[in-house]
């Protein structure tokens, strides 16, 4: 088949379990205060860091372990709050979204309060520090600001390569030899950057019915805004 196809958005599994998890440098702290439950701080921490630094897969390691829900922090405010607080753990994700939208912080406010006097334990994330997170609710302010906060680093060069080929596994693609260290050579050092360049080869692999190899990487890391997704 030649030409272009329409790239179709289809889903692929991500990998979640702990094994799945490569522990490197920039992120041994972070993998050890998730480890170190129950014995957080006041039953509950703040995982931080970057947009794909693994936030989400450290939190879905978390859940399996204690049965914890999960729950995405805009999705608070639909919630059943004295419901959550009888589970026992629970995962709020992105709570720096949240920060500003006052119904949101109110049922977090709450859930805070009633699963930590329930006995529960309360894992947050957020992209960066909470002192920057415009805040409606001095009170919730507060007690975000004072839980205890780890930090996944920006990715040294193991743990970047790692992450590609996660990704990259994530969507069942076969890649060619080489394409690795091509890519650490050339692209942004960045959580985020891994996760685009992997979309765009995905996408272009699929329009142009072509194996993801050096030169399709070439042709989208020369050319990103034609590129991009």
């Amino acid at each position: 088949m030649t030409g272009q196809q329409l790239p179709l958005n289809l889903p692929h599994r991500t990998a979640l379990e702990r094994g799945d998890f490569f522990v490197a440098a920039p992120n041994a702290v972070a993998v050890a205060q998730i480890d170190a439950w129950p014995d957080w701080p006041q039953r509950k921490l703040l995982l931080l860091g970057p947009v794909g630094a693994g936030k989400t897969h450290l939190a879905h390691v978390w859940a399996a372990q204690t049965g914890a829900l999960v729950f995405d922090a805009n999705m608070l405010a639909q919630a059943d709050i004295d419901g959550l607080a009888q589970c026992g753990a629970v995962v709020v994700e992105d709570c720096d979204a949240l920060a500003g939208n006052q119904p949101c912080e109110e049922q977090l406010f709450h859930l805070h309060n009633l699963l930590l006097a329930e006995g529960g334990s309360l894992l947050m994330t957020g992209r960066n520090a909470p002192k920057l997170w415009p805040f409606v609710l001095p009170d919730l302010a507060s007690r975000i600001q004072g839980t205890a906060a780890v930090t996944l680093q920006a990715p040294d060069d193991t743990l970047l390569a790692e992450v590609l080929k996660k990704l990259l596994a994530d969507r069942q693609l076969t890649v060619a030899d080489g394409l690795i260290p091509y890519l650490l050579g050339r692209m942004e050092r960045s959580f985020a950057a891994a996760q685009w360049v992997v979309d765009a080869l995905d996408r272009q692999a699929l329009a142009e019915n072509r194996k993801v190899t050096t030169r399709l990487a070439a042709q989208i890391l020369d050319n990103p805004k034609g590129s991009a997704p």
